[in-house]
């Protein structure tokens, strides 16, 4: 790179839970720079999870869900003699945050249920307990890495 990395910027907490974790989210599931229809559509869907649920706290099912899609291992490609190869890599904490909203968002807008709050209150719920879409990929890309852990020694 020619240039020095670029500096983390801070993010202000959402205003009503106080999380930066969750102004994160709302950041990824954002559409058009429509960050306060993002902020309703969170807070309606944690409202519905809490609603479904009978249980008192939407935020600290979310979290839960966001652990149980953090993938821990990914497969990089790399080309070693002309042939290409996936080779398992642990994640940075970081990118393991990252990559769970990116996958929750995803498979929350995939479903088929009537508001995206309800989709994702939907996928929140399921990966809350361990299934649905999100979670399912995250199996499937430790699998991949699993298979392929003969080749981990061509670092990438």
């Amino acid at each position: 790179m020619r240039k020095a990395r670029a500096k983390k910027r801070p993010l202000l907490p959402d205003p009503l839970y106080n999380d930066e974790l969750v102004t994160r989210f709302v950041n990824n599931l954002m559409l058009d720079g429509k960050k306060s229809t993002a902020y309703k559509i969170f807070y309606d869907a944690i409202n519905l999870v809490s609603e479904k649920t009978q249980e008192g706290n939407g935020l600290e099912l979310w979290k839960e869900a966001l652990n149980n899609v953090m993938p821990h291992v990914e497969v990089r490609s790399r080309r070693v003699g002309g042939a290409t190869f996936q080779i398992p890599i642990p994640i940075r904490p970081d990118r393991k945050i990252s990559v769970a909203m990116k996958w929750l968002i995803l498979f929350a807008r995939k479903r088929n249920e009537k508001s995206m709050a309800a989709k994702l209150a939907g996928e929140i719920m399921a990966a809350a307990k361990e299934e649905g879409a999100a979670v399912k990929k995250r199996m499937d890309t430790h699998k991949m890495a699993e298979a392929n852990k003969a080749f981990s020694h061509f670092k990438v």
